[in-house]
């Protein structure tokens, strides 16, 4: 799989690099990140998305703004680039996490070196945080394959899952799919249904790469044909990422997560999120009406992409005067998701639940 981590900093070129996914599965290609616009057009383009990698590349994208820093008021050039970083997406709550926490590792007391090293660091580390976290949710959720697998008699523990929430939108292994990663490497049967997620197409061009690179069972299904599956007893567990998950447990990730949710509920199959403690709103209460779900650009939605004589092109697919309405983000209740996995543990998407895993912020969201 070469380099397994999504993003890094190559120290010889003294540039951040990552994968381009816009290629994807297509092309296999490296972007170079030297400067705060380009750090910003790389979220706002997708040539990296998922909320943890948001959230990595933003940090970058300051360390960026600070090394390239040649004018008269360091902090106040700093809070703008925070600014303009925090208006590239909406939704993932990552991307404002690391902007602001960035923000508090500097000081007027530091000289401009000092303040862009510190910056630096803060990326390198939130890099590493991030890469623990999607270990340590791999180790949670791998118990709740487990305890599938022993039902199983020896077949696939059967799971689905929605968009990309593995290595490609985070550091490694990822959130949704880090338990998949580790049941295979432990010689667990299993076999994922993997949603196409329309109109990116995130699952069936990225989630099912991944997959394949790792040499893992998986079948790429319509976006429309997971309720069909879970009638028939053919899904035993959903697991999907998240982008902003509420301290009442609501789940904000890519659009059609909701109405998994609600076949997984009227079928009785588990429907867990996996995300870090770095993707909760400790400031927010309910999804619905208080996450701002970001609208994107409907040419996403006219074209699709695909090979042809071994090369990419864009095919349009829809009347060329049809108005197009593409929400990027979708909502699921608290109360349609069995549980949260979390570096710290499974907790049920409740108040009570996530603080009792992460009690140090109970003082501060009382």
């Amino acid at each position: 799989m070469g380099n397994p981590q999504t993003i890094w900093y190559n120290k010889e070129k003294n540039l951040v690099e990552t994968i381009d996914q816009r290629f994807l599965p297509f092309q296999n290609r490296v972007v170079e990140i030297g400067s705060l616009d380009e750090a910003r057009f790389a979220i706002t383009d997708m040539i990296v998305r998922g909320a943890p990698l948001i959230g990595v590349t933003a940090a970058y994208g300051m360390y960026l703004a600070a090394r390239n820093f040649s004018g008269d008021d360091f902090y106040l050039e700093m809070q703008r680039a925070a600014d303009w970083l925090k208006s590239s997406r909406p939704t993932a709550v990552n991307l404002a996490f690391a902007v602001d926490e960035a923000l508090s590792v500097i000081s007027d007391r530091n000289t401009v070196l000092e303040n862009t090293q510190l910056l630096f660091d803060y990326a390198e580390n939130l890099k590493e945080r991030e890469i623990e976290f999607s270990k340590n949710i791999g180790i949670h959720g791998l118990e709740l394959i487990k305890a599938i697998s022993k039902n199983k008699i020896g077949e696939p523990v059967q799971i689905l899952t929605h968009c990309n929430a593995g290595r490609l939108a985070c550091v490694e292994l990822g959130t949704a799919t880090a338990p998949i990663y580790l049941a295979h490497e432990a010689g667990i049967p299993i076999h994922v249904w993997v949603d196409e997620t329309r109109p990116r197409n995130q699952g069936a061009r990225l989630t099912a790469w991944e997959l394949g690179e790792a040499g893992i069972p998986h079948t790429v299904i319509p976006d429309n044909a997971g309720g069909h599956l879970m009638q028939h007893q053919m899904v035993d567990l959903v697991i999907v990422g998240s982008d902003r998950t509420t301290l009442n447990g609501d789940v904000a990730n890519k659009i059609g997560t909701y109405l998994k949710a609600l076949a997984a509920a009227d079928n009785c199959v588990p429907f867990y999120a996996a995300l870090p403690s770095t993707t909760i709103d400790w400031n927010l209460n309910d999804g619905i009406a208080e996450i701002p779900i970001e609208q994107r650009d409907g040419r996403e939605v006219w074209m699709m992409e695909g090979m042809l004589n071994n090369e990419v092109h864009e095919f349009r697919i829809l009347p060329e005067k049809s108005p197009v309405a593409n929400y990027g983000f979708d909502v699921t209740p608290a109360r349609l998701v069995t549980g949260l996995i979390t570096e710290r543990g499974v907790c049920k998407a409740t108040r009570e639940g996530i603080l009792e895993l992460f009690p140090e912020r109970s003082l501060k969201n009382d």
